[in-house]
C-alpha cells in the first residue's frame, strides 16, 4: 500500500517505514511514537479511517493542515514534542475524544479549540500556560482535565460553567490561594492541587462529589475539611483519615449494637403478644367450663 502525493524533493512521500504493516491488518491505529520525524508525512493525513494515531516524541514542532482530514480519529497523542502552537486544523476533527499535549511547548489554544465538543480528555501538563484557556469554557463535555506543571495563578470565575468535568489536575502551578471557582464544582470526583503555594483550605465538605483530593507539598499547616467520602493525599491526611475511620467505626459498632437492641425489643414485644394471646383463649377456655355445668 502507497499513499501520497510528490514531495517537494519531486520523490513520492510514503509512509514510515513498518506503518503500512501497522495497517495492512486492519487495525485503524497508527504508532509512530519515537521515529525522530521533522514533520508529519502528509500520507498518514490521507488516512481517512485511521481512528488512533500516536506520534509522541518525535521532535514535531508543527502539524500539516491536512491533518483535518483525519475524520475518523479518535485518539491523538502528541505529547513530548516541540509545539508552539495547536493548529485550527486540528481544531476540526469532528470525532477526536482524546488529546494528548502535554511535554510540548504552549503558551495557550486557539479560539477554534472550542470546536472539538466530541473531545472528552485532554492532557495539557507541563507547557506554557500562565492563564486557563478560554476556549475550554465552552467545552461542557470535557471530563478529564490535566494542566498540572504550568504557570497557572488563577482559574476563571466561569469554570463551574465545565459541568461535565469530574476530574482536574493543577499540581505544579503557582496558586497562593485555593481558587473560589472550585468550590462551585460538587461535580468533581478528583482534584489534585499538590506543588502549589496554598497556606489555607476553605471548608471543602460541601463537595459531595469529591472522592480524592491531593493536596501534597503546599505549606499548609493543617489537612482541609472534607466529606468521610474522600481520600486525602498530603501532609496529616494519614493521621486524619486514621482517626476517621476509628470514628466511622465506632459509628457502625453503635448503629450495630442500637439494632440488636432495637431486635431485641421486637422480639420481646413479639413474644409478650403470644402469652397475652394464649391468657385471653385460657380464660375463654374457663368461661367455657364455667357455663357448662348451668346449661345442663
Amino acid at each position: 500500500m502507497r499513499m501520497g502525493s510528490a514531495g517537494s524533493s519531486g520523490r513520492e512521500e510514503r509512509l514510515p517505514l513498518g506503518a503500512e504493516e501497522q495497517l495492512s491488518g486492519g487495525d485503524q491505529t497508527l504508532e509512530l511514537t519515537g521515529r525522530h520525524l521533522k514533520r508529519l508525512p502528509g500520507p498518514v493525513c490521507a488516512l481517512g479511517s485511521l481512528q488512533k494515531l500516536y506520534i509522541s516524541g518525535t521532535g514535531l514542532r508543527e502539524l500539516p493542515e491536512e491533518i483535518e482530514g483525519l475524520r475518523e480519529l479518535r485518539i491523538l497523542a502528541l505529547d513530548f514534542n516541540k509545539l508552539e502552537e495547536v493548529p485550527e486544523a486540528l481544531c476540526r476533527l469532528p470525532r477526536l475524544t482524546r488529546l494528548y499535549l502535554g511535554s510540548n511547548r504552549l503558551f495557550g489554544l486557539p479560539a477554534e479549540f472550542a470546536q472539538l465538543q466530541t473531545l472528552r480528555c485532554l492532557w495539557i501538563e507541563n507547557n506554557y500556560l500562565y492563564h486557563f484557556p478560554r476556549a475550554l469554557l465552552q467545552m461542557p463535555a470535557l471530563q478529564s482535565l490535566q494542566m498540572g506543571d504550568n504557570r497557572l495563578r488563577a482559574l476563571p470565575g466561569s469554570l463551574p460553567r465545565m459541568t461535565g468535568l469530574r476530574g482536574l489536575w493543577l499540581y505544579g502551578n503557582r496558586f497562593e490561594e485555593f481558587p473560589q471557582p472550585l468550590l462551585r464544582m460538587a461535580q468533581l470526583h478528583i482534584l489534585d492541587l499538590d506543588r502549589n503555594k496554598i497556606i489555607d483550605f476553605p471548608d471543602l465538605a460541601h463537595l459531595k462529589g469529591l472522592r480524592l483530593f491531593s493536596y501534597d507539598h503546599n505549606p499548609v499547616k493543617a489537612p482541609p475539611c472534607v466529606a468521610d467520602t474522600v481520600t486525602l493525599v498530603g501532609d496529616g491526611a494519614q493521621e486524619l483519615m486514621e482517626a476517621r475511620e476509628e470514628r466511622l467505626q465506632s459509628l457502625r459498632e453503635q448503629e450495630e449494637q442500637d439494632e440488636q437492641e432495637e431486635n431485641g425489643s421486637e422480639a420481646m414485644q413479639g413474644t409478650l403478644r403470644n402469652d397475652s394471646s394464649l391468657l385471653e383463649d385460657a380464660e375463654g377456655s374457663f368461661s367455657a367450663l364455667e357455663c357448662s355445668p348451668e346449661e345442663t
